[in-house]
């Protein structure tokens, strides 16, 4: 019978912490689960120890989570806000998408993705509540090469002049304001119309929002329009692009912003142009090729 003495024995000890913690994985189980937590066990314990976490910083802790978790519904989803305002989400994404050079890149999803928008014919406008700044969105999808990719899916969707999306403020927005499904045509061409994107609070009124404060953060998103490209055989993207002017560039609050994904928005006195748009004069337009790249 073995000595519970023994420095062997499975007997927690805070110096070991983290040997007999992960000695406690079964032998059969699965072989990715048993590294990721691993090493999230080491991590942990080493933090936790490097900081000497009192018993009170540890409860409260335990009880942000709780409240995140509380503060989860059909359409928010606090763990994603606090996976994104700690870099987390964009550097799982980056690992996940590394493309070839020139390919358009990738951002965060965002938690105010709907699956099921309407689609649209090319030249549609999907500023359905009359907020905002007339935009002309255009451009092409094109691959690696330059050849046009005809049948494309762009899924487009953005928040409106009042910095809320459609699903925040049901009731309020018409359903899928500022959301619209197209596809390119045989030239690998899109536009359609919409606002000129402006910058917003992420929902700061919750557990993510007071550590945002307590760590004397803003909650600010750089102004952007969402998208998410699609082809047979090619690698899809979800991403954003970001209007120039925004004085939130370097300081998203969920580090979203690449350069590659700054866009050029003109602002065109045309009223011949305007008037055929269905546009005040003068309004905004932006072009933005995508390049996609093979699928893995």
């Amino acid at each position: 019978m073995s000595d519970l003495r023994d420095g062997d024995s499975g007997i927690f000890e805070a110096a070991r912490s983290v040997d007999v913690v992960n000695a406690r994985i079964a032998a059969d189980a699965n072989p990715r689960l048993r590294e990721i937590m691993e090493i999230v066990t080491r991590h942990l314990h080493a933090a936790v120890a490097e900081v000497q976490l009192t018993t009170e910083e540890w409860m409260t802790g335990i009880k942000f989570l709780t409240d995140t978790g509380h503060m989860c519904t059909e359409w928010r989803q606090e763990f994603i806000l606090l996976s994104d305002v700690l870099g987390v989400s964009m550097l799982v994404d980056a690992i996940n998408h590394e493309r070839p050079a020139g390919s358009t890149e990738n951002t965060v999803l965002g938690p105010f993705y709907l699956p099921d928008a309407p689609r649209y014919a090319n030249g549609a406008d999907i500023c359905l509540d009359g907020k905002g700044e007339p935009l002309l969105v255009s451009g092409r999808v094109v691959d690696g090469a330059g050849n046009a990719i005809a049948g494309a899916t762009i899924d487009v969707w953005a928040a409106n002049e009042d910095g809320f999306y459609d699903v925040q403020q049901k009731g309020i927005q018409p359903d899928f304001n500022l959301r619209g499904v197209f596809t390119t045509e045989a030239d690998g061409s899109y536009w359609f119309r919409s606002v000129k994107p402006r910058h917003y609070p992420i929902p700061d009124d919750g557990p993510v929002g007071k550590m945002l404060a307590a760590l004397g953060r803003h909650p600010n998103r750089a102004a952007h329009l969402h998208f998410i490209i699609s082809a047979p055989g090619h690698d899809t993207v979800v991403t954003h692009i970001f209007t120039p002017d925004c004085p939130y560039l370097k300081e998203d609050a969920v580090f979203g912003v690449k350069s590659s994904l700054i866009a050029d928005f003109q602002r065109i006195d045309a009223p011949q142009r305007a008037d055929e748009l269905g546009f005040t004069n003068p309004f905004w337009a932006v072009k933005w090729d995508v390049v996609l790249a093979p699928a893995a």
